[in-house]
């Protein structure tokens, strides 16, 4: 029986960053990769996130009287502007506008929140529903900054030893062109 392991489990365990010197190169840039592709769908995530604090955040207001669109009105502004401020900001990173590779849904958190209907049951839920879903959405914008923290500080570790690699002679750097 073959254990399947998340990509995030591996990336925690003190193991994947441990004596990196005696890593194969190629072992190592695959690690780069997996730490880069996930950093990819964590972002995904948290801007999936993002979006719906954003309309929550809107309804809110505007049954407080603050607003005076109705949420299909003004959600053009919503979703261009954006109102979710995460505290703290994670590092900007480049990333890739394509949508990533998304697992399929299981039981983490995230699944839940995203595969949630509340979106269109929201002008029928009551102020304390409202309440509930925005605080179970920023638990869950909480964790996956948590994660994407957690593979920045990899991806930095990994990219340090690269870049000690190459300039200390004990890597091809013009294989880059080929392998990258």
């Amino acid at each position: 029986m073959t254990e399947t392991r998340r990509r995030i489990d591996i990336i925690q365990d003190p193991e994947f960053l441990e004596s990196l010197a005696a890593v194969p190169l190629e072992e190592l840039r695959g690690r780069r990769t997996m730490c880069s592709d996930l950093d990819v769908e964590l972002s995904f995530y948290r801007r999936m996130i993002h979006g719906r604090l954003d309309l929550l955040a809107f309804e809110l207001r505007r049954r407080a009287g603050e607003e005076h669109q109705s949420l299909l009105e003004a959600l053009p502004r919503i979703l261009s502007e954006g109102a979710y401020l995460s505290q703290p900001g994670l590092p900007a990173r480049s990333l890739s506008l394509d949508v990533p590779d998304i697992p399929s849904p299981g039981r983490r958190l995230v699944d839940r929140a995203l595969e949630g209907d509340f979106l269109a049951r929201l002008p029928s839920l009551d102020d304390e529903e409202l309440r509930q879903t925005q605080a179970f959405l920023d638990e869950v914008e909480a964790d996956v900054s948590r994660q994407r923290r957690l593979v920045h500080d990899a991806l930095d570790v990994l990219h340090r030893e690269l870049t000690r690699r190459y300039r200390e002679g004990l890597a091809d750097s013009g294989g880059l062109l080929t392998s990258e």
